[in-house]
């Protein structure tokens, strides 16, 4: 399993850099639409007094990966206990077996869940949880809809770190246009075509989208990294245990022979003296 994992970290590491640019980029380019057009979107307007949230509790299919899962089910425990404290009912989409199996152990609903890729998700992957997520929120809160998406996944830091992450998806936090923007981080001008609202209608799918497949590699990496980690301290911790069996066993088999030609050379002793004093 080390050896497994070590095989594909390296892969799931070079996809996660190479969704970076691209989520980044078009992050950006939804900050300025959002925040130039004065357009209100269902996705970038916040509700008044917002009843029900979502969150996606992103973990593994597999074990083996020491603290990994249980690590963002507690952050997830931990946003569940604080949205509940704020009055707000929390529906749960879930990704990954040990989510599922944590939350069936427990008899808890479950709104949607999505198993058998957590080591190699896809963009369709990511495009189907999207997909679920957007209709949850664009459907009113009356009719089972949600006011607020908030995920949790691992962020991969290193080989060695592996942080869980908590975000708010939607609703976008959209900042006033009056302020000019600082000069290293100069926004491009736009021409809306045909409207505002039509351009973020397309636009912010295809940004949640890419958030998503974002935390997808980031949690994937993340789980082969601790899966690595974990299944070398196993190694280590068995070497060492067979070594100090393997030391206590020739003790045992040294003390047995020392014992048996004792026995011996004392019942060879016992002869002798015995055939002296019968002469």
């Amino acid at each position: 399993m080390e050896l497994i994992a070590a095989s594909r970290i390296i892969k799931a590491q070079q996809r996660a850099r190479e969704a970076a640019p691209y989520a980044r980029e078009l992050t950006r380019a939804v900050s300025a639409v959002a925040t130039f057009s004065n357009v209100e979107h269902p996705l970038t307007t916040e509700g008044e007094n917002p009843t029900r949230a979502a969150v996606l509790l992103i973990t593994s299919d597999r074990g083996l990966a020491g603290a990994y899962s249980s690590s963002v089910i507690k952050a997830g425990e931990q946003l569940t206990s604080l949205l509940r404290e704020e009055g707000k009912e929390v529906l749960p989409f879930l990704t990954g077996r040990k989510a599922a199996a944590f939350y069936q152990f427990r008899r808890r609903s479950v709104h949607r869940q999505w198993e058998g890729f957590s080591d190699a998700p896809s963009y369709a992957d990511a495009r189907e949880i999207t997909d679920a997520l957007i209709e949850a929120f664009r459907t009113p809160t009356e009719e089972g809809g949600v006011d607020e998406i908030h995920v949790v996944y691992t962020r991969f830091v290193s080989m060695l770190t592996q942080s869980p992450e908590v975000i708010r998806l939607l609703p976008l936090e959209v900042v006033e246009g009056e302020a000019a923007p600082a000069a290293e981080d100069l926004l491009p001008l736009y021409e809306f075509e045909p409207n505002a609202e039509t351009v973020l209608d397309e636009l912010l799918p295809l940004y949640v989208a890419s958030r998503i497949q974002y935390c997808l590699l980031q949690s994937a990496a993340s789980e082969l990294a601790a899966r690595q980690k974990a299944m070398k301290s196993a190694t280590d911790n068995a070497q060492s245990l067979i070594e100090r069996l393997s030391r206590e066993a020739n003790q045992a088999r040294q003390a047995e022979i020392t014992q048996e030609i004792s026995e011996i050379v004392g019942g060879a002793s016992a002869l002798a003296d015995a055939g002296a004093t019968s002469e």
